[in-house]
């Protein structure tokens, strides 16, 4: 086969807000850039981003990055690396603002200053006061804004877009080094080699490993997979957020900015029960909190609807006003997936998986670290990165945020990283070539096997069933062997269509070949971690005195880290200790 081959100083894959963010960075300064995207780059998943980014600005009532540190600490469960979350919380402020500059279009105070809402988890005076005004939103379409106004800067720069273009593998020299990534052009079938300097993923998560997910199908998993196959561990991926309020039956997500701006969660009875489970924060506690709540009212009977198999989430007390000008996509996604107008009657929610808080194990400069060593050339951030800022469990609006701050940290560590190196760069290994090549020529000749769309349900089903709101040991044992005998599937998949132009089964098959890499990280770690902790949480790690929340800092206070060589697992210490302010000391998590 005649590849093509093309040189760049950098290559970014994936054009949501982070690998968009740090290409305005290298495009900036002078460098070659390409940027590699499935989709055209304002339809990346972030455009589905509705509630807003977090910033200590205080600009309706006092703040401090302090107290964001604090609380995206006790958020993670204590799994976050404080040095990472230091630096993410401390930098926001900065990030903001530098997009406000892009020209992002921010709702405004009276004054004129960047609105801000309240959201979950985010507490006033290191977790003792009241909620407190972090999102800055741009009413419920702050991600939609966001992409776009990363793009046009991006257009400003003269970054080379590949659009519609499915990145297959990590190109590695022999000495480990990152040379660039092997890619498909959609439209034609045809394969080019992009090499390069630096190498970023930011091809964002995997929901779509789960039969009930907010995730686009476009959220494959593809950078996860490209470094597991490469060789690269994935860490924590026992952790999923579930979103409390996605709309039942459908999954399309309702932000947590309703709760932000009054909404409340009530049973069958109408009572708002969120008062039982966080008396304090009540609605606004953080997510995996507020989902097990609901799920919990479900279980024990006092769901809605026929079925009993939701909860109603209210804003009916609110002013019309304020829900047409703070929350128009909202009411929109509630007539259009529930059938309800929300200015009249409850919107029907139910948990459903949301957010990936695992992924490539990276440090607070975005660099891929392995054996506490940098591997040269490759850098992640975003969503399929784990650096790790989000821990066991993600605050609401800190996934834009880190976007921003991981996204710009990616681009200065490349441009550093870039100007050291000499002037020749070594050739990309036949090998590496071969093995996509070999990939995609057992594709084609496969003349029997397993169907994608069945595989791929039988994946998505058995990681709901198995690894879902709330997990049990026997479950989590029978979904291991049911995931490693659905990814010997997946080694025989075959595709009926053999043409080249525009091939969508081999790209779905492609897709799912990255999937089962996610759902086996998931479903092995998720077994091995015998205690309760954030998103994960187990009937067999029960709350105890010993045990708060049925969490084991004792035994559990470690990252894990999954190989695909055998699916092997590998542990490494939490970072306790932050850059330049004392540690946020473990305690139990309450709200």
């Amino acid at each position: 086969m005649n590849i093509a081959k093309r040189n760049f100083d950098a290559v970014i894959v994936g054009a949501g807000g982070a690998g968009m963010r740090a290409a305005v960075g290298l495009a900036e300064s002078g460098l070659k850039t390409a940027v590699i995207s499935k989709v055209f780059p304002t339809r990346s998943h972030t455009v589905a981003a509705q509630g807003g980014v977090s910033a200590s600005l205080g600009n309706s009532e006092p703040d401090d990055w302090r107290w964001h540190m604090y609380d995206t600490v006790k958020g993670s469960d204590w799994l976050g690396d404080q040095d990472a979350i230091e630096f993410m919380c401390k930098q926001a402020p900065e990030v903001v603002i530098e997009l406000e500059h892009y020209g992002m279009p921010f709702d405004r105070t009276d004054d004129g200053k960047i609105y801000q809402r309240p959201f979950g988890g985010h507490i006033s005076n290191f977790g003792e006061g009241k909620p407190v005004r972090r999102a800055c939103a741009a009413a419920d379409r702050t991600g939609h804004a966001m992409l776009h106004a990363l793009y046009q800067r991006n257009v400003r720069a003269n970054t080379q877009f590949f659009v519609e273009w499915l990145a297959l593998d990590l190109l590695r020299a022999a000495d480990g080094r990152v040379l660039g990534v092997i890619a498909m052009e959609l439209e034609s079938g045809e394969l080019t080699l992009f090499q390069a300097k630096a190498t970023l993923f930011a091809t964002g998560g995997a929901g779509r490993i789960y039969h009930s997910s907010t995730n686009a199908f476009i959220n494959t998993g593809d950078g996860l997979g490209m470094a597991a196959r490469a060789g690269i561990p994935l860490e924590d991926m026992e952790f999923w957020q579930f979103h409390p309020t996605g709309v039942a039956g459908a999954g399309v997500l309702i932000t947590e900015g309703v709760r932000g701006e009054g909404g409340i969660l009530r049973n069958a009875s109408g009572e708002r029960f969120m008062e039982r489970y966080a008396p304090n924060a009540k609605d606004l506690a953080s997510r995996d909190v507020v989902s097990r709540a609901m799920v919990t009212e479900i279980n024990e009977g006092r769901g809605c609807g026929p079925n009993r198999d939701h909860v109603l989430l209210d804003i009916t007390h609110l002013d019309p006003n304020i829900i047409m000008t703070r929350l128009p996509g909202i009411r929109e996604i509630s007539i259009q997936f529930a059938g309800t107008d929300p200015i009249k009657a409850p919107i029907p929610v139910v948990p459903t998986c949301h957010y990936q808080m695992g992924g490539i194990p990276t440090n607070y400069n975005a660099e891929v670290v392995v054996h506490g060593e940098a591997v040269p050339g490759f850098y992640a951030a975003g969503e399929c990165a784990c650096a790790s800022v989000h821990g066991a469990n993600r605050l609401g609006t800190n996934s834009l945020l880190d976007l921003l701050v991981f996204g710009k940290s990616a681009s200065q560590s490349m441009i550093e990283y870039i100007r050291r190196l000499p002037a020749a760069q070594p050739e990309i290994p036949q090998a590496e070539i071969d093995r996509t090549l070999a990939r995609l020529a057992r594709l084609d000749g496969q003349k029997e096997g397993a169907d994608v769309h069945e595989t791929r349900l039988a994946m998505q089903r058995t990681m709901q069933n198995h690894a879902g709101v709330f997990r049990f040991k026997e479950m989590l044992a029978q979904g291991v062997g049911k995931i490693l005998a659905i990814a010997e599937d997946v080694a025989q998949i075959q595709i009926r269509d053999k043409s080249k132009v525009w091939n969508t089964a081999r790209m779905e098959a492609l897709e799912l070949e990255n999937l089962i890499e996610v759902a086996k990280a998931t479903m092995v770690s998720a077994n091995a971690r015998t205690e309760s902790r954030g998103a994960h949480v187990r009937d067999d790690a029960p709350d105890t005195p010993e045990h708060p929340d049925g969490r084991d800092d004792a035994s559990w206070l470690k990252h894990t880290l999954w190989y695909r060589d055998g699916n092997r697992l590998e542990y490494k210490p939490v970072t306790l200790k932050p850059l330049s302010v004392d540690s946020v000391p473990l305690k139990k998590r309450a709200y």
